[in-house]
């Protein structure tokens, strides 16, 4: 067995794709086992997705797009169609030399502080972060970040925005499209997820338990982080795909799926303690390492979610927190 081990650990990298540090009880055989299926899926998504393209570097929505989205893009592609399809490529194009003149901007020191703090608290297990690396990304997510502040001054700086402009710069490669895919996220994907008062993201939770899910402590913390350090990171990336694409509603389908498919073990809790230990044990184990399969599966198990649908249930929740929160004579904002 420990052979065999040392055998897989030779030819599996001790570091991911993405630059992540894998766990001293990592499961080499497993994963060798899982990636020899995906990468069949992989090859054949990647030569579909090159006809498709056929190096374009402009795309159209449309269904067959949204079709092979849904099944997931080539880690080449990624960075070009999560721009065309959130609409930050066009934002860009719109506004060009807008992402250096807000870090040329005078510079606020408590904004600067905050951002600093978290700096080496960013994915500590990723190589492409460390000081000693050549590149360092450090430097990169301290410009997208401080950028983002600027550009939206109501939200500033909050924790769990460094994790999700990392995973941007991790993808892109390049501060400025992190940047506008950030805005894309904060402006138009998730408003009001994480201004002060978190008003999208409180309406969210409230949706879900609409949905019967009373477990909303932990499900914002998974809406929050974009499922980055709950979910295995190509799992993560998948989901991206089709956040970026479809918007929100992707936030849902995933919680529920993972939910229904675990609500046995949900139920057995009968305490908070015991509801966090299952819930994080659902989102580890084969059914979300899968990404291919679990993907498939947040489109059929649970059911038809409509974005129509979806807004209509927030408009009305949100109204009502308005309403709880600051009184029904005051003004939304």
């Amino acid at each position: 067995k420990l052979a065999t081990e040392c055998v897989y650990r030779a030819c599996v990298e001790l570091v991911d794709p993405y630059g992540f540090e894998r766990s001293k009880d990592f499961d080499y055989e497993s994963y060798e086992e899982l990636m020899s299926e995906y990468l069949v899926v992989l090859t054949r998504r990647s030569i579909k997705w090159s006809k498709l393209l056929k190096g374009k570097r402009k795309v159209q929505k449309n269904v067959k797009l949204k079709r092979y989205v849904r099944k997931g893009i080539p880690n080449e592609h990624r960075a070009l169609i999560w721009m065309a399809a959130s609409g930050a490529q066009d934002q860009l194009e719109r506004n060009p030399g807008y992402y250096q003149s807000l870090l040329r901007a005078e510079h606020d020191p408590k904004l600067v502080e905050t951002i600093c703090t978290d700096l080496n608290r960013t994915f500590p297990d990723n190589v492409q972060f460390r000081k000693t690396s050549n590149p360092c990304l450090q430097k990169a997510l301290y410009n997208v970040l401080l950028a983002t502040g600027y550009h939206n001054p109501v939200v500033g700086y909050c924790q769990g925005m460094n994790f999700i402009a990392g995973y941007l710069l991790i993808i892109t490669k390049d501060e400025e499209k992190s940047f506008w895919l950030m805005e894309a996220l904060l402006g138009r994907i998730l408003p009001d997820y994480y201004s002060p008062v978190m008003l999208g993201l409180k309406t969210d939770q409230e949706t879900m338990m609409d949905h019967n899910v009373m477990w909303t402590l932990v499900v914002s913390r998974w809406f929050i982080c974009l499922y980055i350090d709950i979910l295995p990171v190509e799992t993560v990336l998948r989901i991206w795909d089709c956040l970026f694409y479809e918007g929100s509603k992707i936030l849902f389908r995933v919680a529920l799926t993972l939910i229904h498919h675990n609500q046995a073990l949900i139920q057995q809790a009968q305490s908070l303690p015991d509801v966090c230990q299952n819930f994080k044990q659902i989102t580890h184990g084969p059914f979300v390492d899968e990404c291919h399969t679990f993907m498939q599966k947040i489109f059929t198990e649970p059911g038809s979610l409509s974005m129509a649908t979806l807004t209509k249930l927030r408009a009305t929740i949100r109204s009502r927190i308005i309403t709880e929160e600051l009184g029904p004579t005051d003004p939304e904002n």
